[in-house]
């Protein structure tokens, strides 16, 4: 069975993602959301994670220190777009 993504727009420091989430729900949550890198840009993500895991990855984004936001969240890439 194949996976159900959502697409999170990210604005904020790019390197800090992977750290913020490893940080919050650890090695194993990391493994379970899925993580994907769409597109990297200077200050703006398009990262892909598993449906379920969307609530713990925007979650730790919220307690990281430095700024990190979610600003879109999308079933497609399309509609990220839009």
């Amino acid at each position: 069975m194949r996976e159900s993504k959502r697409y999170l727009l990210v604005k904020g420091h790019v390197g800090d993602i992977e750290r913020a989430i490893l940080d919050f729900i650890g090695v194993l949550g990391m493994s379970r959301a899925g993580l994907g890198w769409i597109k990297r840009g200077q200050d703006t993500a398009v990262i892909a994670v598993n449906r379920e895991a969307v609530d713990s990855v925007r979650a730790s984004f919220a307690v990281w220190p430095k700024d990190l936001r979610v600003s879109r969240v999308s079933g497609t890439l399309k509609g990220l777009g839009k």
